[in-house]
């Protein structure tokens, strides 16, 4: 089916794959664990089959480098396939619950049930995987699918219609590229659950639509995740982890490190081993990091211009640019750069970045680390490089964050037995593994009497009947 559409019929069409997708839920929640695991295998196979597919339209959308689609993009999706193909029977096995004493002669289970008519909408940074891993756990659920990719990267978009057009009939998973009047018609239908993923300002748009239908939704937002950088850290090992989690897709990574707090005692070093580190890995040879095959480039002039504002609006206060600061509008590139004598005035300090420019702070005790970070939104990850075991406790017990990981950087992602997802602003809802399974799945109770009665407590309520219930009450 050809889902670029024109706006005049767009409502209507979309209307009528709805539909047609709601008709069909029925069947497609009554689908087995075999028939579940043979559509995700098929997604699988595609994938394999196309892999220099994938890496040519990322390449030809921001210039994302063909190892950095393998490490963001296909490394995480193959092993969210694998991990779902090797435990989905157990997931949709009806989970054995406790009987209190009380309710003696039932027995109780949960049954995880589709939720039925779902569409998901999803980024640009991360196009590919960022639209298939949360289908593979929907499709796992049970349910049919809209699925809406970023009009902002129309190469990968193209690729997954194209994929989703060889794979599966619209009645089960269908795609819409276009633009916000798509996703503003989609929004208005009566979906059971949406998973979006994107930034706060549009999740709370996504969330209004969603309760005119009481829809249930998954948010994978963002904001300024922090790291922090003690007296006790590994220099080297840590400013190389950072350069790498602020750098990887030219920093347009939900979870890169937002700002950085270094310890004041380690900080000229920690800094010397940063630049070393950049250096290292996009100019080993001297060659300048634009000439690097190596380094993403922002995704479009918009976002481009968007950093550059913030980055001379801090500048205009009083910032120093310490490391980088080149930029090339023509390409949309924007060398790895770090901001010192930053403020929390400045709209640096108060935006989420989504590029390669790091603030960084110092701090003298943990207490001035954690009121920097807590004065702000819950993060969706904090960083902490660290081998002292009581600060890290002690951060995380005075911090909230969707995740956190100490000595690396974003690899809470590919972890598919950890939940990702934010917290508030930062996101709400859990992927990976079995928490995405939850997500597109209503935890259904059941629960069935076997023997007995509870008709020794009916009414009329006699002395006797009234005694029996406080003896319930009392001890059960």
């Amino acid at each position: 089916m050809n889902t670029l559409l024109s706006e005049t019929d767009l409502s209507n069409e979309l209307k009528a794959v709805f539909d047609a997708q709601r008709q069909y839920a029925p069947q497609m929640a009554l689908t087995t664990v075999d028939q579940r695991i043979e559509r995700i295998r098929r997604i699988q196979t595609w994938v394999k089959d196309h892999e220099a597919d994938i890496q040519r339209v990322m390449y030809e959308d921001f210039r994302k480098p063909a190892a950095e689609v393998l490490i963001g993009e296909l490394l995480a999706l193959q092993a969210e396939i694998k991990h779902t193909i090797r435990h989905l029977a157990h997931w949709m096995k009806p989970q054995r619950l406790p009987t209190p004493l009380s309710l003696v002669g039932t027995k109780s289970s949960l049954h995880h049930e589709p939720k039925g008519s779902v569409l998901i909408m999803a980024p640009w940074n991360y196009p590919f995987v960022l639209s298939i891993r949360p289908l593979i756990s929907a499709i796992a659920a049970g349910n049919v699918v809209m699925l809406k990719p970023s009009e902002l990267t129309p190469h990968t978009a193209g690729l997954i219609r194209q994929m989703i057009t060889d794979l599966f009939p619209v009645k089960e998973v269908a795609v819409f590229e276009g633009n916000e009047t798509i996703a503003q018609a989609l929004l208005e239908l009566p979906f059971n659950h949406i998973f979006f993923t994107g930034s706060p300002a549009v999740g709370r748009i996504v969330m209004t639509a969603a309760a005119k239908h009481l829809a249930s939704v998954t948010l994978e937002l963002g904001g300024k995740s922090p790291a922090i950088v003690d007296e006790s850290a590994t220099i080297k090992q840590a400013a190389g982890q950072l350069a790498w989690g602020k750098c990887l897709n030219n920093g347009q990574t939900c979870i890169a490190p937002d700002y950085l707090l270094v310890h004041e005692s380690i900080k000229e070093p920690f800094m010397q081993a940063f630049r070393e580190a950049l250096t290292s890995m996009y100019s080993p040879d001297g060659k300048p990091v634009e000439q690097s095959d190596s380094y993403a480039r922002i995704v479009n002039s918009k976002h481009f211009q968007r950093l550059r504002g913030l980055l001379d609006d801090a500048v205009e206060k009083g910032a120093t640019v310490t490391v980088g600061g080149k930029m090339n509008a023509d390409q949309h590139f924007m060398e790895p750069t770090v901001l010192e004598n930053v403020r929390d005035d400045m709209r640096i300090m108060q935006d989420e970045i989504f590029g390669p420019i790091l603030p960084v702070l110092s701090y003298a005790t943990l207490d001035q680390a954690i009121q920097i970070i807590n004065q702000r939104e819950k993060p969706l990850a904090l960083y902490i490089h660290s081998h002292n075991r009581k600060n890290t406790q002690y951060i995380l017990d005075r911090t909230s964050a969707g995740d956190t990981v100490i000595n690396d950087t974003l690899l809470q992602f590919g972890n598919v037995e950890l939940p990702f997802g934010g917290v508030n602003n930062s996101g709400l809802g859990k992927s990976n593994g079995f928490f995405s399974f939850q997500e597109f799945s209503n935890q259904r109770g059941v629960m069935q009497r076997d023997f007995g009665t509870m008709k020794f407590l009916y009414p009329p309520y006699t002395d006797r009947v009234k005694k029996l219930i406080s003896l319930v009450v009392k001890y059960l």
